[in-house]
């Protein structure tokens, strides 16, 4: 967004507020810019100023709002008033999810009247839910960049070839499955991504976009591509990676401009020569482009097959009719039976983290793995092959299963699982056979029983409670379906410890589900077993309540009144005919409103620690980490080289998925240019099963003098304290306001030791840096950090103008390719280091910020070397001396 803004003059001018404080907003209403999605709470500061201050308002030309707030329905009727606005951004992603993963913002649509904004020539909806183009935006006159990646999109308006004066469009991340042959009459576009989409072909339209320079189709379904490409004389970059291409026109080689070709990951057979030897194509990943991995094959592998061993940089394998055995560094192996392949096959591998939108867990699932994709999709075998796949022992979970999960494209399904342990390693691997390739994830969930239920009736026992059984009569159902039962086992201490009622017992919880929309025909009969304690002879049936669960758990309803209990000496029996949740609980009337709900929700949870760390050659940094209970005497051991903290006694108790805020008090702050911190508070809610953890540079803002400064860390739920974001303080309601634990810490000197080691940073490792010098303002390593936070995408334009080579920039961007924070690291870090002696080096970060549109961060770098010079100027006159005094001597005096 930031690079097309530059390159339409768009800037970003307006400094961003660093505290988040109301009173903020109106400072950012200046020169016709107004930056607020770095609030969480940015709409409502918007609504604020309309009303307050409207008649500056609708002179903004340039606006940017979060989409992940509950006002922007509000907001998005005030915006057809803005008729000056020029630049329009309302992305969503500022918002993480309890996985922390980017979350959607909840735009679907566009006012109508949006069509009136006759001035705007830029607008950004990205990372939305957009299903659908807004119809509006095909009325916009002057819109000449348009991003709408990471939505929901299967098509593009057939008429969207009417933006005349489009320059730059993408579209990446959604689900297109075609293009409009419309697309073809966007003579001035320069610039079209539609990569990781669902396309499978290619108007030949595309080929009268003359005026484009770099078309972007990786990650779609193609298999081949019209020769009408080979029109796109001014095309330099043509990106075609990670499809299904079989072959490409021999004169996509003979494009005057063209300066790459990326072709890698296909399933290409017949390449033209001209492609094959052309120096500016990548073939990699491809049956005829540098085919054969570094593998070592061990002929004498039982049963004579070949056994291949891959290294941790290859992503890819070959298979043949006489089959194998393969070994993926990560420790998955695969055997392919000889005749599992009719012919030669390229199998591409690679793991994934899951992403929450996709990977659904079920009730009380726990994820042991990450995501396994073995591609092609699709591909059948004509022999099983057989997948072992390790994973995280869950040990402390009882009377569950491991089973391996496959998604379909369309669904997840589990899959015949053996769990087996290696003798040497003692590791577990789930075990399966596959006649598909697709998505495989291994998971932790309770113990399913299933049954087949005929016409004639049939009857379903639990094996982790023998007690429970479920009796279908005959002409219970017309056609056989499928039925699954589930059981979690409830304590009484559990129940005693979460209602703090010695008279109140539970059942096992009981799951029913059937692969049929339709309900019973007839009354299917359950057998549960009484709470613990009790029998038919002193039963008090005043106290007995059945409650129904829905099928995800959310609401419970006391469903004593509406069927018929029969009591036997151990047993309660009912009858249903819809299948969902059942618990059945002995209790006084009063526990019965909501503790259903709050019991299931407490029963969901995994008892969770919460440490805080600071590292031991840098203990500014502090480290922040919610770890199992069973996992805190390893992780400390694991960390104990690089960290120091508090011992396990002083830890922090929770419970997995619970909300919780850390505050830092007695002088020390956060880092305040963090858009989730308030007034030096951060709140997050963090999940056991998925690693979450947070490093926070702690420093103070009084002058410490060399004295070590001591602090805390506090760590509390309940009641929200004032200045916590409201979003945040929403989501946890209740009378507690208990302070949990607080954790110490102590400070040492500002400056390092003589001879210490520099600190690594996101797995990068820099000594430390001051550029410039004291008498002429200096920027210091975690000012530097500073900067690099706020540089976003723009770093490769940085980065040229700062003096990297176009080669360095994509060997950053290749070393560090899925993560542009490293990115953003490795390249300014890099320069500093080229460049700490040279005394404008300060000047030179300057000027290429503002060559690259970047005058807020340019802005900042003046304002931090100013305030150097000032504090260098108070130093000098409070010890004396005069300013004819030598800079050597003034540094000397200043120690």
């Amino acid at each position: 967004t930031q690079k097309m803004a530059e390159l339409l003059g768009l800037g970003d001018k307006c400094g961003e507020g660093a505290s988040g404080a109301p009173a903020l907003a109106g400072s950012c209403l200046a020169d016709n810019r107004l930056n607020l999605d770095v609030y969480p709470d940015g709409c409502r500061r918007f609504l604020q100023l309309f009303e307050g201050r409207r008649g500056e308002v609708v002179q903004v030309e340039f606006l940017r709002l979060s989409s992940n707030n509950r006002l922007l329905g509000t907001t998005l009727g005030i915006l057809p008033y803005l008729k000056n606005l020029k630049s329009l951004v309302l992305k969503g992603g500022h918002a993480r999810d309890e996985f922390g993963l980017c979350q959607h913002g909840s735009l679907t649509s566009l006012p109508p009247d949006v069509r009136n904004l006759r001035c705007l020539t830029h607008l950004d909806l990205s990372f939305n839910s957009l299903s659908t183009l807004p119809s509006c935006i095909l009325h916009l006159p002057s819109l000449r960049v348009l991003l709408v990646s990471h939505n929901s999109l299967v098509a593009l308006p057939e008429d969207f070839g009417c933006l005349s004066k489009l320059t730059f469009f993408s579209a990446m991340k959604n689900q297109l499955k075609d293009l409009p042959r419309s697309i073809g009459e966007l003579a001035v576009l320069q610039d079209l991504d539609l990569s990781e989409n669902a396309l499978e072909f290619l108007p030949e339209e595309v080929g009268n976009l003359h005026n484009c320079t770099e078309l972007d189709l990786s990650g779609n379904r193609l298999s081949s591509i019209p020769d009408s490409l080979a029109n796109l004389k001014s095309l330099r970059r043509l990106h075609l990676h990670s499809n299904l291409l079989v072959t490409v026109p021999a004169s996509l080689a003979s494009l005057p401009n063209l300066s790459r070709l990326d072709l890698q990951n296909n399933c290409l057979r017949a390449v033209p020569p001209e492609i094959q030897t052309s120096p500016f194509v990548r073939l990699r990943g491809n049956p005829l482009g540098e085919t054969e991995p570094s593998l070592q094959a061990d002929e004498s592998s039982a049963g004579g097959l070949q056994r291949l061993f891959l290294a941790s940089g290859e992503d890819s394998f070959s298979v043949t009719s006489e089959g194998c055995k393969v070994v993926l560094a990560c420790g998955i192996h695969f055997y392919f039976p000889p005749g599992a392949a009719s012919e030669p096959l390229q199998i591409y591998f690679r793991t994934l983290a899951p992403d929450p939108q996709w990977v659904k867990l079920r009730h009380h699932d726990v994820l042991l793995s990450r995501v396994l994709e073995l591609q092609p999709h699709g591909v059948k075998f004509q022999q099983e092959v057989q997948i072992w796949m390790p994973y995280a022992s869950p040990q402390t979970l009882h009377q569950r299963e491991v089973v391996v999960r496959t998604f379909s494209g369309q669904s997840w399904s589990d899959l015949r699982t053996r769990v087996e342990q290696k003798k040497k390693s003692k590791k577990h691997v789930a075990h399966c056979s596959v006649l598909h390739f697709s998505w495989f994830l291994v998971v932790s969930r309770l113990v399913q029983n299933e049954c087949r239920v005929p016409t004639e009736g049939t009857l379903l026992f639990s094996s982790v409670d023998p007690n429970i059984k479920v009796t279908f009569p005959p002409g219970v159902t017309e056609e056989t379906r499928s039925v699954k039962l589930q059981v979690l086992p409830v304590s009484a201490e559990e129940i005693e410890e979460i209602t703090a009622d010695a008279g109140c017992r539970a059942s096992p919880l009981l799951c029913l589900s059937q692969d049929s929309l339709v309900d019973f025909l007839r009354p299917v009969r359950i057998q549960l077993p009484l709470p613990p304690g009790l029998t038919g002879l002193n039963l008090d049936r005043s106290r007995l309540h059945l409650l129904h669960g829905d099928l995800e758990g959310q609401t419970w309803d006391d469903i004593t009144s509406q069927v018929v209990l029969e009591f036997t000496h151990l047993y309660v029996v009912f009858e249903v005919t819809h299948f969902s949740w059942y618990w059945l609980w002995y209790t006084t009337k009063t526990y019965i409103g909501g503790i259903a709900k709050k019991v299931y929700e407490r029963l969901r949870m995994y008892r969770v620690n919460f440490i805080a760390l600071q590292r031991k050659k840098d203990p500014e940094q502090v480290l922040l980490q919610c770890v199992p209970q069973h996992k805190v005497d390893p992780v400390l051991r694991k960390l104990q080289d690089r960290y120091r903290g508090p011992e396990p006694s002083d830890m922090v108790e929770m419970f997995e998925g619970e909300q919780f805020f850390a505050a830092f008090e007695r002088g020390i702050s956060i880092d305040m240019d963090r858009p989730d911190c308030v007034d030096g508070r951060l709140s997050f809610i963090f999940y056991s099963h998925l690693k979450n953890m947070k490093e926070i540079y702690v420093t103070s803002p009084v002058d410490r003098k060399g004295q070590a400064v001591k602090g805390q860390v506090s760590f509390y739920r309940g009641a929200v304290p004032e200045g916590i974001p409201e979003d945040a303080s929403r989501r946890r309601k209740g009378p507690d306001s208990l302070w949990l634990a607080t954790l110490p810490i102590k400070l040492p000197r500002l400056k390092p030791r003589w001879g210490e080691n520099p600190r690594p940073l996101n797995g990068f490792s820099f000594p430390p840096l001051n550029l410039g010098n004291a008498e002429t303002g200096y920027l210091t390593q975690a000012n530097l950090l500073s900067i690099a936070r706020r540089m976003g995408a723009d770093w490769q334009t940085i980065g040229l103008n700062l003096g990297l080579t176009f080669q360095q920039i994509e060997r950053i961007g290749y070393n560090n390719r899925e993560d542009l924070d490293k990115q953003i690291l490795d390249m300014l870090f890099s320069w500093a280091q080229q460049n700490s002696e040279d005394p404008d080096c300060v000047s030179k970060l300057i000027t290429a910020m503002k060559e690259s549109g970047r005058q807020d961060i340019a802005d900042e770098v003046e304002t931090i070397i100013e305030l150097g010079r000032q504090k260098y100027r108070e130093s000098i006159r409070r010890v004396g001396l005069e300013q004819e005094s030598s800079t050597e001597d003034s540094a000397i005096a200043m120690m």
